[in-house]
């Protein structure tokens, strides 16, 4: 399932924000992918001021960095969509320049990653994989 990490420098989100954020980031790649809602997990951060360094220099600019890592197995096109819609509704949320904003995806084998105590389907298998859940943890999860 996809994790994605989403660090802000010179940057305070409000609690409204971050849940705009995740929300942007989950509608993406439920979207672009296919995969259910459920699989996306967002984290957030915060570099404390003096921590965020470009070309060797203190950052003191707005900066979002989204490091998602997702399951290997989808076309270019797909990700780039996917990046490319996250990149919109993020700068909107935040009202920053889009030169701000930056999203790194990174593949994994769904054999390398284990998650709800099974390893991951190939992509395009989680009706399927979802089956094999208990009752009570289908019933928690959210649709």
């Amino acid at each position: 399932m996809p994790t994605y990490t989403v660090t802000v420098a010179n940057l305070p989100l409000s609690p409204q924000q971050k849940s705009q954020i995740a929300e942007a980031i989950t509608a993406a790649h439920s979207a672009q992918t296919g995969a259910p809602r459920f699989f996306a997990q967002v984290l957030f951060s915060a570099a404390n001021e003096g921590n965020h360094f470009v070309g060797g220099r203190v950052n003191t600019a707005p900066q979002v960095y989204v490091h998602g890592l997702v399951r290997e197995g989808r076309r270019i096109e797909i990700k780039q969509a996917l990046m490319s819609q996250m990149l919109e509704e993020i700068g909107q949320i935040l009202d920053i320049s889009y030169e701000d904003v930056w999203i790194y995806l990174q593949d994994l084998p769904a054999t390398q990653m284990i998650e709800f105590g099974r390893f991951l389907p190939a992509p395009g298998d989680e009706a399927e994989w979802e089956k094999g859940m208990s009752p009570e943890k289908r019933g928690r999860l959210p649709k």
